[in-house]
């Protein structure tokens, strides 16, 4: 009895276990569990938040700085010389002397702090800008790496299903041969279709390792099974507005990438403030307390108490011609930011433009792959009816079944590309959220 018992809870371990290992994960899955694994957007995160230490950094420099200095000392005074006899005479005296003070020190004007900190406000929408465009293109990797493992899961169930049919087909002119309607070379091409598959079947296989671990990459752990695409649920549609110069502008609006770069032309831009300030003259507040003792061998014993209350000035002169050169190698870097910009925005211009091509030039796509799909269907099913009638080979539904497979692969990979394309264009727009992610995962099979 207690044999039993303990191979009933084996059995259910096992089960779980088996269960756990082939439970499927769904696009929404993957997504969230990137969102805190990625290395990539972790190491994103942090930059961020080291960025946003800078305006703090950058304001105490405009705050009050208050300093507190304490000396003490054990002096030893050594005096020789003549007495008024003409005799050597030597003296020693030893005392000890010290002083505190504390400095009070606020900035009434200092043009180059000021800038630093519209330069560190800058710096810090640049560090916000890059996080939200890795935030961004993370939904854009796991995507485009969850459709890319689906399509080379359906590649191999493809090259499986067709090597089924190969070997019916090898099995059918075997038969037809030794019943004397067929003939040898019919054995032969399906014989030399079906070893094709073995080789095909090879390199599908790899092709799937490859892209689950490609997939896992953004992941700590395992990823056995994905939940497949539901057809009957996926919806072709337009991009939603369906005007080319609409995304433009919205992109143009809300790219991450353009308000990085923006950022970037107004820490530029600051930078070259700061150095113009080389040239300008400061001003601060000072209030100072001082206690001082014995501060020389004549005070011995003595000790003095100070408060002073005032302001101070500095102006520069002259510094070499540093103050200069740098405000010339600010201002190139200032103008390099703005073609940086322009650059980004003619490119970000060209990816709109492809990405939403590439939705709308899916749709027709789609529809005729799969009006030439239930023709490759009726042409397959035309052929093995005509070979059992005799005016077709074993060739013919090979051909037939083989422009069928490539019909279906076809028609899966344009499927891919119009969700690829309708992830890479909301993310251009900073719109590839966890929102946007749960929609498409309803694309998807629920997990089992």
């Amino acid at each position: 009895m207690v044999c039993r018992k303990f191979k009933h809870v084996a059995l259910v371990i096992v089960i779980s276990s088996a269960f756990v290992q082939s439970h499927a994960m769904d696009l929404m899955q993957v997504y969230l569990a990137a969102q805190s694994q990625d290395a990539s957007l972790l190491a994103t995160r942090a930059a961020a938040a080291a960025g946003r230490e800078r305006i703090p950094q950058a304001k105490s420099q405009l705050y009050p700085n208050i300093s507190a200095n304490a000396i003490r000392n054990n002096n030893r005074l050594t005096n020789s010389g003549a007495n008024l006899l003409g005799q050597e005479q030597t003296t020693n005296s030893q005392y000890r002397s010290g002083s505190e003070s504390v400095t009070l020190r606020q900035p009434i004007y200092r043009s180059a702090a000021l800038a630093q900190y519209f330069q560190a406000q800058a710096q810090v929408e640049d560090s916000e800008s890059m996080l939200m465009q890795e935030e961004q293109n993370l939904a854009v990797r796991v995507g485009s790496a969850y459709f890319e493992a689906l399509l080379t899961d359906e590649q191999l169930a493809l090259v499986l299903a067709q090597r089924v049919s190969y070997i019916t087909q090898l099995d059918s002119a075997r038969k037809s041969f030794q019943a004397g309607f067929g003939t040898r070379t019919d054995i032969d091409e399906a014989q030399a279709r079906l070893d094709m598959t073995y080789a095909q079947e090879i390199e599908a296989r790899q092709n799937v390792d490859f892209t689950l671990r490609q997939l896992q990459a953004m992941l700590t752990q395992p990823i056995d099974k994905l939940v497949p695409l539901d057809v009957s649920r996926l919806q072709i549609l337009p991009p939603e507005p369906a005007d080319l110069e609409t995304w433009l502008d919205k992109v143009y609006r809300n790219s991450p990438q353009l308000k990085s770069l923006q950022a970037q032309v107004e820490v530029a831009h600051q930078e070259v403030e700061k150095n113009k300030a080389g040239h300008l003259p400061t001003l601060d507040a000072i209030w100072q307390w001082t206690r001082s003792e014995s501060d020389t061998v004549s005070t011995i014993a003595t000790r003095y108490v100070n408060r002073s209350v005032g302001v101070q000035l500095n102006v520069p002169l002259f510094s070499g011609g540093y103050v200069n050169s740098a405000v010339r190698q600010a201002t190139a870097s200032h103008e390099r930011a703005l073609h940086a910009l322009e650059a980004g925005r003619r490119d970000t211009s060209i990816r709109v433009h492809r990405e939403f091509r590439g939705m709308t030039e899916s749709i027709p796509k789609i529809k005729a792959y799969e009006q030439a799909l239930r023709s490759a269907d009726q042409v397959v099913l035309s052929s093995k009816k005509s070979y059992l009638a005799g005016s077709r080979t074993v060739l013919d539904v090979l051909n037939a079944e083989q422009q069928r497979m490539a019909v279906v692969r076809d028609l899966a990979q344009v499927r891919y590309m119009y969700l690829i394309s309708k992830i890479r264009l909301l993310a251009l727009a900073g719109e590839a959220d966890e929102k946007a992610v749960a929609e498409m995962n309803q694309l998807f099979k629920k997990a089992v």
